[in-house]
């Protein structure tokens, strides 16, 4: 099913024992379940239009630097890099090697489709109970590489811009919440028209404030506080993301959506679990909205590819856009 088949917000199908919202079934063909949500809208038809937006050829990289989260929160280990010398080993060869050990959700993400089942009832995208996610192959990140990545055309909202623009001032790590006001005036003072299969991202100025503040000050927000920015959850929000038909959202702070949420209008829950929506998190989008603000536009290609792991839970996005 592509975006113009799909029902909008009032008219989506009831799915027994879930809430208004909910697409599953939506994108499964010939009574096979699909695995990967919204990423289905990334057609090559979709993919050939966003490449329209490469003008200039220039490229910025979104991934921050793996060792830049010096003190994950919610207590997940840090990145462990060992490098090996083959020839202190003995090797005839004079050669290194590194070996990474990482959490994946400890710096920028694709949070995959296992990694968060519905808070009520602990079922994941197209109704996996929890307890069976890991006996199966279903929803792994690695569904996303056999469809060739995930590319299309990225929009940035840029809310740091925005609130400058406005003259107003906020604690990005406290949970300030993005309007959906905020986002409409955004894209119209930016002049962004939406189409569907974009994947749309927010600069919340996260990591701007994480790199401007020393050790003690982001130890008291990260590793010792749960209050993040984000958009707001509520049903006017999530009603006008499905029926935009995004493929997927990203931002540069700790879960897309202002943390912690106030349910039912969990981001993830419709996102990721209903809707098999990625949420990119914790992204650098510095160079991307200087990048922005020198072509005086706020759309351009995008790309990701995101590990080819059978069974992945999360994934490094991997992700670049082209101007």
């Amino acid at each position: 099913m592509d975006s113009h088949d799909l029902p909008s917000w009032n008219s989506m199908p009831a799915v027994p024992g879930m809430p208004h919202g909910c697409a599953w079934g939506l994108f499964d063909q010939n009574d096979v379940k699909d695995e990967v949500g919204t990423i289905n809208l990334l057609q090559p038809s979709t993919i050939i239009k966003a490449s329209k937006e490469i003008k200039t050829g220039k490229s910025v990289v979104l991934n921050w630097p793996l060792d830049r989260v010096h003190e994950p929160s919610f207590d997940r280990p840090n990145l462990h890099v060992t490098v090996k010398d083959w020839k202190k080993e003995g090797s005839p060869w004079y050669c290194y090697d590194d070996e990474i050990k990482l959490n994946t959700q400890s710096g920028s993400q694709w949070d995959g489709l296992r990694h968060w089942g519905h808070s009520e009832t602990g079922l994941y995208y197209n109704g996996l109970p929890h307890e069976l996610v890991l006996d199966t192959s279903h929803l792994g990140v690695d569904h996303w590489s056999k469809r060739g990545g995930i590319v299309g055309r990225g929009v940035l909202l840029d809310y740091v811009a925005f609130a400058a623009r406005h003259n107003f001032e906020y604690d990005p790590m406290t949970r300030h919440c993005i309007t959906l006001s905020d986002i409409r005036n955004m894209a119209e003072e930016q002049s962004v028209t939406f189409q569907h299969g974009d994947i749309l991202i927010f600069r919340t100025g996260w990591v701007k404030w994480y790199e401007e503040h020393n050790e003690h000050k982001r130890r008291s927000k990260i590793k010792n506080g749960n209050d993040h920015v984000g958009i707001e959850g509520n049903e006017e929000m999530f009603a006008w993301l499905w029926n935009n038909h995004f493929a997927a959202l990203a931002s540069d702070t700790v879960g897309v959506e202002a943390w912690p949420p106030t349910f039912p209008w969990c981001l993830h829950d419709y996102a990721i679990s209903m809707w098999g929506m990625p949420l990119g998190e914790l992204w650098d989008l510095e160079a991307l909205a200087t990048a922005c603000e020198e072509e005086k536009r706020w759309t351009f290609f995008f790309t990701s590819a995101p590990l080819n792991n059978p069974g992945g839970i999360a994934s490094p996005p991997n992700a670049v856009a082209v101007f």
